[in-house]
């Protein structure tokens, strides 16, 4: 008679999870949502002034808005924001908010060149598309991040929109028309420079360009062999061509939100910036120059402006429990002094509000160097 033999049978694909072990469909999800935060979802959204680009980060979160950026001539979401945004502590804020990256008509990656004679949109017809990417996305309200041309571009959203941004951080924005004597300058410089020089003067200090430090180079040549530099010039004509925002403290014609100036020290932008400052509610304007950062503060120096952006969202009642880990008190004491007299309100954010009753100072300044 046959022997018979014992066959131990395994299972290399357990039907059921053992407590406690790891879970694939979870992991699976987990590894998606990375992705997404990594390197977001792509969307051409319709506008009546034509299609816009936008890239979004992150899932919806109940009652908080989405943070909307816009970038500066010469550049586009990935090459103005990625340094901010990838940066390690800004982690911890993105993850608590939905991140929508605007990029305006024709500077997303690989664009073509718009046929010869398209009439590209002025900035505030580009402020104008904004109700159409939060109708797309089915947001409400969003709190601005812009640089340059698209501070403006957010400005001139919020003073049409007011009820729909919750907060604006604006770097370099210059809210004056240009004069006659900046549309000569601009003029006499255009015949003796390229429309790449006259762009890295904007983006760029003196200090850089003479320097011809690394992010200039880079700058230089993205702008050298763009396939886009007509397109880009189109948005750097629209640019120069801006109206006066005609900003007045206590006037009708302001921000009815809290605001973020930040700005370099020896920018390009500096002075305009002072006078934007001037012209702002300071019970509810926080104004950052930040040392050492040249032109492009938000590429230069991402780890101070991320301490502050999160003191700015935490203002609007945000992330209470974030703690701060990265600037020393020295450098955070100017930022912080409004929380030290007590409990801010939402509207208060980052500013000094002047004692009831008396004379209102123009908004701090608040300096942060190395």
């Amino acid at each position: 008679m046959t022997e018979l033999q014992e066959v131990q049978i395994t299972e290399e694909k357990p039907l059921l999870r053992a407590p406690g072990g790891p879970d694939p469909g979870k992991d699976a999800e987990l590894i998606a949502a990375k992705l997404l935060q990594e390197h977001g979802q792509k969307h051409q959204v319709e506008t009546p002034y034509g299609i816009v680009t936008i890239t979004i980060h992150g899932t919806p979160k109940p009652k908080r808005p989405a943070i909307l950026t816009y970038h500066d001539v010469g550049q586009n979401h990935h090459s103005c924001f990625d340094t901010l945004f990838h940066f390690e502590d800004m982690q911890e804020i993105i993850k608590n908010f939905v991140v929508i990256h605007v990029d305006a008509p024709g500077m997303e990656e690989g664009a073509p060149a718009f046929p010869l004679g398209y009439q590209y949109p002025s900035l505030d017809q580009l402020a104008d598309m904004i109700p159409c990417i939060l109708q797309y996305v089915n947001f409400t309200s969003i709190i601005g991040i812009g640089v340059g041309a698209g501070a403006y571009v957010l400005a001139r959203y919020s003073l049409a929109h007011p009820n729909t941004v919750e907060g604006l951080v604006l770097i370099n924005i210059d809210p004056n028309a240009k004069g006659w004597m900046d549309w000569a300058a601009h003029k006499l410089t255009g015949l003796t420079s390229s429309i790449s020089e006259m762009i890295m003067g904007h983006l760029f200090s003196t200090e850089e360009l003479s320097k011809n430090t690394e992010m200039v180079q880079q700058q230089r040549d993205i702008l050298s062999h763009a396939t886009n530099l007509p397109n880009i010039q189109l948005y750097w004509s629209s640019y120069n061509s801006r109206r006066d925002l005609s900003l007045e403290r206590g006037g009708d014609i302001s921000f009815k939100c809290p605001v973020m100036l930040v700005v370099g020290d020896q920018a390009p932008h500096e002075d305009a910036v002072v006078e934007c400052n001037s012209k702002l509610d300071p019970t509810q304007t926080s104004f950052l120059k930040m040392a050492d950062s040249g032109g492009q503060p938000q590429l230069t120096q991402p780890g101070k402006l991320t301490e502050a952006f999160k003191y700015f969202v935490q203002g609007m009642g945000y992330m209470a429990s974030s703690c701060m880990t990265r600037l020393s008190r020295s450098r955070t004491a100017s930022l912080s002094s409004a929380a030290s007299d007590g409990n801010r309100s939402r509207s208060r954010t980052l500013s000094q509000s002047s004692e009831a009753g008396a004379p209102q100072p123009p908004a701090p300044t608040m300096e942060v160097s190395c």
